[in-house]
Parts: structure tokens; C-alpha cells; sequence
């Protein structure tokens, strides 16, 4: 939806040039589409994260009101604590406050070349404005955001003169860029559907398969949330994502001479990062959070095309279990706040894929609620749709092909053994081939949940998880 208004609007007035202004999980790429569809003289910025709140010492985000509520379902805390946390959470406007997916994206832009290096990482309020009790108002914006809009206005002129496009920049190995600088941050798993869609657009060669191959080389290097420590404004105060790219840079692991908006490389703008003394959100080359990148893609009898998981190193790399089978995210998570999860058990969600869904919706309700009941190195969960970007845990999302296409997912019944082995990239059920075949033939797809309007017009023409969840024209 966000791609095809920008590309209308853009198409209906002729623009030579423009500049995107996104803020949250979709904004950001949906604005990257369209630049890549359009190819002209443009590219993003970033509305900013959100300042985290502080709750009994500790730093919150919207996570973890979610995993509180989980946590008050399981009677490990009551409503006075809940309602702290919720009062507490979210103390300024601004995006979710981890590498969540608003930020993991608005740093894979800037990674692959279409926001100016170091305009993501100031939050949108201002710790000062924050202190003043002004961070909730609208019209109250961070002055360093307001600076980088007037350097924008002068460096979209500047794009336009030089004639730099979004093609000239979108490389193969610019996306090998972005996807490195997802891996060395434990950002979200929806980097993959974002970067795919990109790529196609682009007529970049991509496939699911390149996420794995560059997060094993890459390491993971900034301690944020949710796996890590720290909050987004952290990562600003430590020195930036300028920060982290000179650190990629340096160790080899991200392509420094490709191409940023300003016309200079990225190597160029790295150059110019401030590190905070003694800061450790983000870690040198040498002393690693974990050697290897949070994003990893496993294959198996139920998800042949792939599927994505986000590992921190803490999640067991071995699972088996019963799976607990779920037809949709609503009936998954009625059973997770009625306390019907166990320990050992895999929770399987089908039927929310980009045709099923259909759209995908995320599931941070579910995973949070899993968490907070204390389940998170116990329980894992598998789907065809997809989590927000603060989910953590052994949580498997875009098991392509999806169960509404009649997917090997589909065939999962109750009780069968789910094993996962993260170590040797695998998911499978514990059940014959023939078993699976047999399964499948008696499948019937459920009819669709919606038969017209826009909905009904997306799941006719969007294609699999595994190729981003783009829309293509039929015929």
C-alpha cells in the first residue's frame, strides 16, 4: 500500500526529485520501493527513535509491556507493576526504542546507500526536551532532527544537479551492506521480507540464502535490545550507526566503497563517526558479542523455500518437541494467555503467510506473552507470518511455502515432533515423507478470509515469504 500511494502521487506530479520521510516499521522500506520503482533523484529520513523509560532502574521499551502482560497472565507480577511499566514504557513519541524493525530498517538504509550516513541515529526528542515534560507533543522535535531536514533540502538540490538515482546506488553489494549491518546488530528478522522486496524492485540478484551466507561472516558486534542490552538512543549516544558501519568497515565485513546519497562512499562518511570513550554498545573487530550474525536460515520438510529465526547465542541451538498447532494468530494467543503452552512444546501458527494472513501480521503479542511467562528458553514457536522486530527467543517466522498455498506447514497435526537444529540451518517434523505426502494430498485450502476489496486484491497477486511478499501483476 505504502509503495503504490508514494508511486502514484510521485507519477501524478511528475517530481524530479524527492525525499522520503518515514518513522516506523513500514514507512522506511515502503518509501524504498518506491524510490526503486521510480528512480529518481531521492532518498530517506528518519522520523527517530523513541528515548526508553526506566523502570526500577532498568531501561523499558514497549517490549516490555508486552512481556509484562505475559508476566501478569502467569501471575509472576500484578496489575500495580503492569501499569508502572506501561506508564513508564514509552516516555517520548518517536519508534520502538530497540533494534526493532523501524530501527534495524532505518540503519539498513543508510547502510545501502538511501539515507545520508548518521541522520537515523538521533532519536526524535531530545533528552533535554524529554526532561522538560515536552516529549509527548507533537510539535516538539529534536533540534539535531531539525538540522538534518535543512542539510536534506540542500543535498536532495544537490542529488537532483549531480543526476544520482537509486539504481546507481542499489548494488548487489550495497544490499550486502545492509544485510551485514542487520547481522553485527541483531536486527529484525523483517530485514529479509524488506531487503528481498528491494531487490526485486531493483532487478538486484538476492535470494533468502544470501542472509544466512553473509550473517555467518559477519559477527555480532552492538549489544542492543531486544537480545542485548541496550535501547536505540543508546547506540546514538555511543557514536551512531556512522559508528557501527566504521567498525564493519574496518574488519572487512561491509563493502566501503559503495555509494551514499551525498555522492561519497560509505567508507568516506564512516570516517567522520565520534565514538564516546568507554562507551560498549557497539564492540571492536577483535572482542565480538558472538562470532557469528543474528540472522539465520534453516530449511527442511516443512519449510523447503526457507524460513527466518534471530539468534543472540543464549537460545538453544537444539530443540524437540510436541507441536501445538494454531490455524491463526488469534487461537495461538488465547492459548498462550490461557496459560495452555508447556514447557517442551513448539507452537505452530499457520494460515497467516502474505496470502493467508493475508499480509502478515505481527505476533509480538505471542512472543512477548511467552517470554514474560518465563517459557522464552523452553518454548519455541514456528509460523508463517512473521514477528515484530522486538521479538526474541527461539522464534521461527516466513516458513515458505506457506500453509495456504497447501505448504508442507499445513500438514503439521498435533502432537507431531517439531526438531529444530539451528546449528545445521534445519527444521523438520519427525514423520515420514510419504506420511507428509499423504497429508497433503487429503489438504484442502480454507476459503479465504476476505473474497473483496483491497485485501482480497493483495492476497491474489502477492508472492511468497521467501521472494520478499511482493506483489506481481498476473499474466
Amino acid at each position: 500500500v505504502i509503495p503504490d500511494s508514494v508511486e502514484l502521487v510521485l507519477r501524478g506530479h511528475m517530481f524530479e526529485a524527492v525525499i522520503g520521510l518515514g518513522a516506523c516499521d513500514k514507512t522506511p522500506p515502503g518509501l524504498s520501493l518506491a524510490l526503486a520503482r521510480l528512480n529518481i533523484p531521492g532518498f530517506l529520513i528518519y522520523g527517530g527513535t523513541i528515548l526508553p523509560g526506566e523502570v526500577n532502574g532498568k531501561e523499558a521499551t514497549v517490549r516490555s509491556v508486552y512481556e509484562a502482560i505475559g508476566g501478569l497472565m502467569a501471575g509472576k507480577i500484578d496489575e500495580a507493576e503492569l501499569k508502572l511499566i506501561e506508564d513508564h514504557a514509552c516516555p517520548t513519541h518517536g519508534a520502538c526504542g530497540g533494534q526493532y524493525t523501524a530501527n534495524t530498517m532505518a540503519m539498513a538504509m543508510e547502510f545501502i546507500g538511501l539515507s545520508p550516513l548518521g541522520t537515523a541515529s538521533a532519536p526524535a526528542v531530545s533528552d533535554e526536551q524529554a526532561a522538560e515534560g515536552i516529549g509527548t507533543r507533537g510539535d516538539v522535535v529534536n533540534p539535531r532532527k531539525m538540522e538534518i531536514g535543512r542539510k536534506a533540502g540542500k543535498l536532495i538540490m544537490e542529488m537532483l544537479e549531480q543526476g544520482i538515482t537509486p539504481k546507481q546506488i542499489l548494488t548487489r553489494e550495497a544490499f550486502e551492506n545492509a544485510i551485514a549491518g542487520v547481522a553485527a546488530t541483531g536486527g529484525s528478522t523483517n530485514a529479509v521480507l524488506h531487503l528481498l522486496a528491494l531487490a526485486r524492485e531493483t532487478g538486484v540478484e538476492l535470494t533468502i540464502d544470501d542472509f544466512d551466507s553473509i550473517s555467518r561472516r559477519t559477527p555480532l558486534i552492538a549489544d542492543m535490545m531486544p537480545g542485548g542490552k541496550y535501547a536505540a538512543a543508546d547506540l546514538d549516544k555511543a557514536g551512531g550507526t556512522q559508528l557501527v558501519a566504521q567498525r564493519l568497515i574496518e574488519g572487512g565485513w561491509m563493502d566501503g566503497a559503495q555509494l551514499t546519497p551525498t555522492g561519497t562512499s560509505i567508507a568516506t562518511e564512516a570516517a567522520k563517526a565520534v565514538e564516546t570513550p568507554g562507551q560498549d554498545v557497539v564492540h571492536t573487530k577483535d572482542k565480538p558479542l558472538k562470532a557469528t550474525g543474528g540472522l539465520n536460515i534453516l530449511k527442511g520438510n516443512i519449510a523447503p523455500d526457507g524460513c527466518v529465526v534471530k539468534l543472540f547465542g543464549y537460545e538453544p541451538p537444539h530443540f524437540r518437541g510436541p507441536a501445538r498447532v494454531f490455524d491463526s494468530e488469534h487461537e495461538a494467543l488465547q492459548a498462550v494467555y490461557g496459560r495452555q503452552i508447556n514447557p517442551g512444546d513448539v507452537v505452530v501458527i499457520r494460515y497467516e503467510g502474505p496470502k493467508g494472513g493475508p499480509g502478515m501480521q505481527e505476533m509480538l503479542a505471542i512472543t512477548a506473552g511467552i517470554v514474560g511467562q518465563g517459557l522464552a528458553d523452553s518454548v519455541a514457536l514456528l509460523t508463517d507470518g512473521r514477528f515484530s522486530g522486538a521479538t526474541k527467543g527461539l522464534m521461527i517466522g516466513h516458513v515458505a511455502p506457506e500453509a495456504f498455498v497447501g505448504g508442507p506447514i499445513a500438514a503439521i497435526h498435533e502432537g507431531d515432533t517439531v526438531v529444530i537444529d539451528t546449528d545445521a540451518r534445519s527444521l523438520n517434523i519427525d514423520v515420514p515423507a510419504e506420511e507428509i505426502a499423504m497429508r497433503l494430498a487429503a489438504w484442502r485450502r480454507p476459503e479465504p478470509r476476505y473474497t473483496s476489496g483491497v485485501l482480497a486484491k493483495y492476497a491474489s497477486l502477492v508472492t511468497s515469504a521467501a521472494e520478499g511478499a511482493i506483489t506481481k501483476p498476473v499474466g
